[in-house]
């Protein structure tokens, strides 16, 4: 993913000046077969999973390429700055998981019913758990590009792993995942550069040297030191 040339970004666009979207839009950011994003919020996490969606053809709202869910714009426009090369026979096929438009999403799926096939899952109508999974298991098979921008905040434990594992699987039939969380479980994705996403723009880190990763292993080992600071 790189700067188009083509299509410069205006001057005092507010995205070009977060540090991460600014070394993608400077320097291109080469993504690998799988790519984890962790960083606190406001970081860009979500800025650059959304315009590497919408680059790709996938709505803004989550979706397959081509999708057109769509309730309130609220995206960037950075995606319109971006080009993305592929490799030789990349697959044009994707899928956008994004966790705080899936109830819309729904309503989209359910208007717009596909043609041919078993029927729809009625996504509504299951638990919110339940419904994160069955979209990965049904929309995320084979090869293509699969976006997720925080799931975790519809899974538990279990799930975590139960996506985890589906994930891998997609890697093995020779997926590509970007992945955008706040779990150290989904941070652990078999085979996943992990990136760090702050001040310093992007940073290439190992799992268990990620802020993420210290920051929840302090907490569980003493969990009372964090605890007492609450009140102040």
């Amino acid at each position: 993913m790189r700067a188009n040339d083509r299509e410069p970004v205006p001057e005092g666009a507010w995205f070009a000046r977060v540090p991460a979207v600014a070394q993608v839009l400077r320097d291109g950011w080469d993504l690998g077969p799988a790519t984890v994003l962790v960083g606190e919020n406001g970081a860009g996490k979500s800025t650059l999973v959304e315009a590497l969606a919408m680059a790709f053809g996938m709505g803004a709202e989550g979706g397959s390429t081509g999708a057109r869910a769509e309730t309130r714009a609220s995206e960037s426009a950075l995606w319109r700055h971006l080009l993305l090369e592929r490799g030789a026979g990349g697959s044009r096929r994707g899928f956008f998981l994004r966790a705080e438009t899936m109830h819309g999403f729904y309503t989209y799926l359910e208007e717009n019913p596909r043609l041919g096939g078993p029927p729809e899952a009625v996504f509504h109508e299951m638990s919110h758990g339940e419904s994160f999974l069955e979209v990965a298991v049904s929309r995320m098979r084979g090869r293509g590009l699969f976006v997720l921008d925080e799931p975790e905040s519809a899974l538990s434990f279990t799930g975590c792993l139960a996506l985890l594992a589906h994930l891998r699987g997609l890697l093995d039939a020779g997926a590509q995942v970007v992945l955008s969380t706040h779990s150290p479980l989904l941070a652990a994705l078999p085979g996943a550069r992990v990136v760090e996403v702050g001040d310093q723009g992007l940073c290439e880190t190992a799992w268990e040297d990620s802020d993420l990763v210290r920051s929840w292993r302090g907490f569980l080992s003493a969990p009372e030191r964090y605890l007492r600071h609450l009140g102040d």
